[in-house]
């Protein structure tokens, strides 16, 4: 089978994590206009290497490549391969990274090639991979760089993110800001096992997402009884240890409710019954300088939930301090800890502001809004209808 459309990344799917529901939505809206195609991911576990749902193709890379730069380099030629049956009838290739793009930017092609950022490696690996040599992250920015320069629309989930991609060079004329989305229809009971009262925190647990201040803030309400934080955390069990560590020597561990890799719609009845969700990023450069649309952040809205969420630029994007939760300044446990207590003693207010958080979401956050968004992004393209 022949496609008209693929899209690629760099990216367990399906997985827990925030980026495999943009995905699912993103490719799902390019599959959906061009009438199937090839999805090219990483798989592994007890992933399947291929997969065919009617016109859709699912392939799985799966290679065990310990060394990461290593690991993506083969991902590239990997990718090239699957791709090669389909240079002829592809007109639209839609990728997440630079090891996605690589292949399909070549001179000579006819298909058009749509480049979504979500993050910069060159930025994200200085924090997930600190020993990396500055002349390796350099180079990773020039080829960052070359995929961006020769891409045909660049597709970008935050205005902040925006700003970093024309810093590259990239024309204003092709950057299109497609936001993250959530849908706020439904709600999901009460998992049986939830506290009375209880915090949350949705996501991953690397260092940027700021889980070490929230759990130091955390500390602090231990004088209010009853009050239990439970993390849903998008990461296996064993990739806990140092934050439960840390939970230990906090005096914390024994007020938290650890919930891993959960299915999306048992993510969304946690968020549904919290009374607070919490978000605190850190204050760094990968939060800075390429600021991500933070999915916790908005299905937390969806959700109808108050949101206490660090001031950033990209996260004001997103919500209003006052309005849908409170914006507090990062990396301040203290700072996060007083935003909580404050929601927790005025109930009332606390539920009208997530009301008006759901609001915000159904009148201009929906995965819907953004699809239709990326869509104009295809027709200007190719002029499908």
């Amino acid at each position: 089978m022949s496609h008209r459309a693929a899209y690629v990344a760099f990216d367990r799917f399906p997985s827990s994590k925030g980026s495999a529901v943009h995905i699912a939505q993103m490719a799902d809206e390019l599959f959906t206009r061009f009438g199937g195609g090839l999805l090219g991911v990483i798989g592994g576990g007890d992933l399947p290497r291929y997969q065919r749902e009617g016109t859709r193709e699912i392939a799985r890379f799966d290679a065990r490549i310990p060394n990461l730069i290593d690991r993506a380099e083969a991902f590239s030629a990997w990718v090239a391969g699957h791709l090669a049956p389909h240079w002829d009838t592809l007109e639209v290739c839609h990728v997440r990274d630079p090891w996605s793009a690589l292949p399909v930017v070549a001179d000579g092609r006819r298909h058009k090639v749509v480049y979504e950022v979500n993050g910069l490696p060159s930025i994200e690996m200085s924090h997930t991979w600190p020993w990396a040599a500055p002349s390796t992250l350099g180079k990773i920015r020039e080829l960052e760089r070359f995929c961006l320069e020769r891409s045909d629309a660049i597709v970008v989930p935050s205005r902040v993110i925006g700003g970093a991609v024309r810093e590259r060079g990239v024309p204003e004329d092709r950057i299109h800001l497609v936001p993250n989305g959530a849908e706020t229809a439904g709600d999901p009971a009460r998992p049986a096992d939830a506290p009375e009262r209880y915090l949350v925190y949705v996501g991953a647990m690397q260092p940027w997402q700021g889980l070490d201040v929230l759990m130091r803030a955390f500390a602090r309400l231990a004088d209010l009884p009853g009050l239990r934080l439970v993390i849903c955390a998008s990461v296996p069990e064993r990739r806990a240890k140092p934050a439960r560590r840390l939970a230990e020597r906090l005096g914390v561990a024994d007020r938290i409710d650890w919930r891993f890799t959960l299915p999306h719609h048992e993510v969304a009845a946690w968020l549904a019954h919290a009374e607070v969700s919490l978000a605190p990023l850190t204050g760094c450069a990968r939060n800075l300088d390429q600021g991500c649309a933070p999915l916790k952040v908005i299905e937390s809205m969806a959700a109808g939930v108050p949101v206490v969420a660090s001031d950033l630029p990209a996260v004001r994007e997103l919500m209003a301090d006052g309005e849908h939760g409170r914006l507090v300044p990062a990396d301040r446990p203290a700072e996060l800890a007083r935003a909580v207590r404050i929601l927790l003693e005025y109930p009332q207010e606390a539920a009208a502001m997530g009301r008006r958080g759901r609001e915000h979401i159904e009148e201009s956050l929906t995965w819907a809004r953004s699809r239709a968004r990326l869509a104009e992004v295809y027709s200007t393209l190719t002029q499908v209808r």
